[in-house]
């Protein structure tokens, strides 16, 4: 056997089968108590995440089961009906299972691992969490459709649709020209930022992707910052919690991406006509006429209150979600109405359904998950991401290799435009979506001369698919920063992350600053905002005396008689025409407060009348701040989290640190969204930020708003507040050798009833260990390169990955070209019996790379062709085959930097010997490089060899 060193790049060979996962795992944390999993293959780490979130996340698991099943008001009381009794209305977890009937047999394999993998995991988990006690509740379990029924109730008012509601309502009550009166451009509740720099921007000259994604902050957190390898992938990224995979944040070491909301609207409201048959069914009028829709009854159980019915219906558009009992109407006049078990119908007595993707098609996108994790170029990612469903994103990815890419990802259907902007009647075949067709979806190059590309949710790329979008101001602000510099690093994004610009404020400066009859007080008052920089920083007492100022504006606005049909007694949030759940999306002075730059522009009032509201809120202002003078900005603009139950954590627990109050408001790219004149608490914020370096991936950073654990009073439940709330942003740990190995888990559970998984599973009681799962003799950490772990060869295992490697034109210097996979394990069998000769795999960062082999030369047939002395140490190596692309530089040499330390690591060994094929001519001058001596050439039966030898001396270790 000789050296082979032909091969600058290795690549990945699958070597084994899903049948032969070990069914164990491998968790690591990190110093923020981060997981970092590693197993044998796809199956068993997806059976680990599932694990490894049930011991971090229990209660969270617990509560998001529930709200797919519609059961949260079975231990959360009454207030959680209304959520129970929409989800139930719209069917969701009938559609999960219909999406889990659909996916790839092996895309079903994975998402029932990873079910099964939280059911083992939650009992253990649920002892940790306090929240179970509390609330006098077991963990249930998960099916295998379970994680598609949480991305599902997670997203399904992801795209707004009551929005629809809001504008039926405005065009009713104020004529049909002012339906879009309040858009902001958006209302101003959507925030995530996202950005590209390519490498013409950057110090490293490779790609840098960072953002921050801005939801309803929940506690424990949206997002879970995990690592997932095995020997086919290794993936850091931010995780939904139940859900398997990295969908939306994700950093392969080679290719990288990001999502913000596209702000499209994919989802239809109709209005539907209902009548009850004398049988007790339903019937729906289509364009066809009458006919029989689906109709069942369930029941809500509540504690502490009486159990509620609710009548689920759905038609040809979709699940009815609003109007009562269709006895009742004119249509079932003839007909013995029954007793209402819902809510009452929509205001003019209709009933109205939705009709969403999903539902429709019975796909959920989910077999983009694996294939994400796998991916390993932006052409990957691409291609991966034209089966994306739901919710519709804007996406921005980079790789290795300087690539870039800028699309939007997502199902949109080919309707009217009607159906995007309020409720169209179901009867008319005019608003039916086109069977099939979809809208094509926009992209957009990169690798322009700014070299950079922003996600905003504003009308960019994305606005042919939607109606109402951002503002503009925070993807300027995020382009007018980058486009400052060409040396960033992936430390300079905090300054980007944490920007308090306010450019949303300026009409109503404007009109401050031509105010006319200002007294004293507001005079002082208009000359100090008009010097203030407009930035909504954390100490600023003049972001405070603008917000005070903004929020009487809006009051102001709300009493003026322009909109009397919408507010006050009348206002749109009181009706009971509509289910409660929707009444965030109904009230009057929150969408008065996000839309009041375009408000304050537009012609809703004369300019006259707006400097005289203005000036009157001044004069408010300016009275109330001599009697009680503004506190900063921070300690009114506090984080105001949702939890399924009330903070659970140890007495003494600082309220600030668990609220914290921060910079920012909801048009800056801080965007931490509180309600114009309602409150400056916020619940809409930054769930994470994250920065995925492309030329180094252990330079990326990351933060969420508490912590890796969801158990209250645990060390890491809330242990990153602190980082978030100033906007810095923890390293991500990528070196094995940096952290914390925890008891290794080893899986028990037998899923009978999930023939695919057990077929995957079964083999490990037998089978030994993969590569990646098996105790190292030697790991080091190479900078720029990764962690390399040398494992002993198992010749029955490897051997159709070794025969797989020896068996290629490239390795014909090794002598095997003609050996069958049989003749290769005897070989290996063989030098695993010798106490002088040892085969190791070397993995990098847990994938195959190289065969490295060692032998004492007094004990081979080389010793007979030189004079062996005391400490020589012979070597051979063979490096992995080429597939793919992301080769980097220098990798042989790294690897041999390893393998040379691991020798030296024994004092006994003094000089290392090698006998490269003589015609092997790379290979012997790679070793001149490395500081080896040449000696002799030597023949053996096999080939002619030249020897060469690397001393300690040499490598000054002496």
């Amino acid at each position: 056997m000789t050296a082979d060193v032909d091969s600058e790049r290795p690549g990945e060979r699958p070597d084994r089968g899903a049948g032969e996962a070990s069914g164990g795992y491998e968790l690591f944390r990190d110093d923020w108590g981060i997981p970092h999993l590693r197993a044998a293959d796809a199956l068993a780490l997806a059976r680990a995440q599932g694990h490894a979130t049930a011991l971090d996340r229990a209660w969270q698991l617990e509560t998001e089961r529930h709200r797919v099943l519609g059961t949260s008001a079975s231990h959360l009381g009454a207030e959680a009906v209304d959520w129970d009794r929409f989800v139930r209305r719209a069917r969701i977890a009938d559609t999960a299972r219909r999406c889990f009937d659909r996916l790839a047999p092996e895309t079903a394999a994975w998402v029932t691992a990873y079910a099964d993998g939280v059911n083992e995991g939650l009992a253990e988990g649920a002892e940790r969490a306090p929240e179970f006690a509390a609330a006098g509740l077991a963990p249930g379990r998960w099916e295998p459709w379970t994680p598609l029924g949480v991305w599902l109730s997670t997203h399904i008012l992801f795209a707004g649709f009551p929005t629809k509601l809001w504008r039926e309502e405005v065009a009713r009550r104020l004529g049909e020209d002012r339906m879009t009166l309040f858009a902001t451009d958006g209302p101003g509740t959507a925030g995530s930022n996202g950005w590209l720099l390519t490498g013409a921007r950057t110090a490293t000259g490779a790609p840098l992707l960072a953002g921050d994604p801005h939801r309803f902050i929940e506690d424990p957190g949206v997002y879970q910052q995990i690592r997932l390898a095995c020997p086919e992938f290794d993936v850091v990224g931010l995780a939904v919690p139940g859900i398997p995979g990295i969908a939306h944040f994700g950093h392969t070491g080679h290719v990288a991406w990001a999502i913000t909301n596209a702000m499209a609207d994919y989802q239809d409201l109709y209005r539907e006509r209902l009548r009850r048959t004398p049988d007790g069914g339903v019937e729906a009028l289509g364009p066809d006429g009458w006919y029989r829709a689906h109709a069942h009854t369930e029941t809500i159980e509540v504690a502490g209150a009486d159990p509620e019915q609710v009548e689920v219906i759905e038609t040809d558009r979709g699940p009815v979600i609003i109007g009562g009992d269709p006895g009742a109407g004119d249509e079932a006049a003839d007909v013995a109405g029954s007793e209402a078990a819902d809510v009452a119908p929509a205001a003019d007595g209709a009933f109205v359904s939705l009709r969403y993707p999903p539902r429709v098609t019975g796909d959920l996108g989910f077999d983009v998950l694996p294939a994400l994790l796998r991916a390993r170029t932006v052409a990957d990612v691409d291609t991966a991401l034209d089966r994306w469903v739901e919710p519709v994103n804007v996406v921005l990815a980079a790789d290795t290799a300087g690539s870039a890419l800028h699309r939007v990802a997502g199902h949109v259907p080919v309707r009217p435009y009607a159906n995007r902007l309020r409720v169209v009647p179901a009867e008319d075949p005019a608003y039916a979506w086109r069977e099939g067709e979809t809208v094509p979806l926009p992209r957009s190059e990169v690798d322009g001369p700014a070299g950079i590309a922003v996600m905003a949710n504003e009308r960019g790329l994305a606005a042919p698919l939607g109606v109402e979008f951002s503002p503009p101001h925070r993807a300027r602000r995020i382009r007018e920063l980058l486009g400052a510099d060409t040396d960033w690093t992936s430390d300079d994004q905090a300054a980007v992350h944490t920007d308090t610009l306010l450019a949303s404020s300026r009409p109503l400066l404007s009109l401050l600053a031509w105010a006319p009859g200002l007294g004293p007080a507001a005079e002082r008052l208009r000359d100090r905002l008009l010097r203030w920089d407009r930035h909504m920083d954390a100490d600023s007492t003049d972001a405070t005396r603008y917000a005070r100022l903004r929020t009487d504006v809006v009051h102001r606005l709300a009493a003026h008689p322009a909109l009397k049909g919408i507010t006050g007694a009348d206002d749109p949030w009181r009706s009971t025409a509509y289910p409660a759940l929707f009444r965030p999306w109904l009230a009057a002075v929150p969408r008065i407060g996000y839309a009041l730059e375009s408000l304050l522009t537009v012609g809703l009032l004369p300019y006259e009348d707006r400097l005289a509201l203005v000036a009157a809120s001044a004069e408010a202002v300016a009275a109330a701040a001599d009697e009680t003078p503004p506190a900063p900005w921070g300690e009114l603009h506090r984080l105001s989290p949702w939890q399924a139950l009330p903070d659970l954590a140890p007495d003494g627990v600082d309220a600030q640190a668990i609220r914290p109050g921060v910079a920012g408001d909801h048009d800056c790219v801080l965007s931490t969204s509180s309600v114009p004149g309602v409150t400056d608490l916020f619940a809409r914020g930054p769930a994470a930020r994250y920065v995925w370096d492309l030329a180094r991936r252990e330079d990326s950073r990351w933060a969420v708003p508490f912590g890796a654990s969801g158990v209250p009073g645990s060390a890491h439940h809330r242990d990153q507040t602190p980082l978030w709330a100033r906007g810095a942003l923890a390293p991500v740990v990528t070196d094995w050798n940096l952290l914390h190995r925890t008891t290794p888990h080893r899986t028990s559970h037998r899923p009978e009833e999930t023939p695919a998984v057990t077929a995957a599973i079964e083999p490990a009681a037998t089978e030994p260990l993969a590569p990646a799962l098996r105790p190292a003799v030697h790991e080091q950490k190479v900078e720029g390169f990764g962690t390399v772990r040398l494992v002993p060869v198992d010749p029955a295992a490897d051997a159709e990955l070794l025969h797989g490697w020896v068996t290629e034109e490239r390795a014909r210097f090794w002598g095997m070209a003609d050996h069958t996979r049989e003749q290769v394990r005897e070989i290996y069998g063989f030098v695993d019996s010798l106490p002088t000769h040892h085969a190791y795999l070397a993995l990098r960062d847990g994938v195959p790379a190289a065969l490295f082999q060692t032998y004492e030369p007094d004990a081979d047939p080389v010793g007979e062709c030189y004079d062996v002395r005391p400490g020589d140490f012979g070597v051979h190596l063979l490096i992995a085959p080429a597939e793919g692309e992301g080769a980097v530089k220098g990798y042989t040499d790294a690897l041999l930097t390893v393998f040379i330390a691991y020798v030296f690591s024994d004092p006994a060994h003094v000089r290392v010997v090698v006998e490269p094929d003589a015609r092997n001519e790379k290979a012997i001058a790679r070793m001149v490089r490395m500081g080896f001596e040449l000696g002799p050439e030597i023949r053996k039966p096999e080939k002619t060899a030249r020897l060469a030898f690397l001393t300690r001396a040499a490598l000054g270790l002496a």
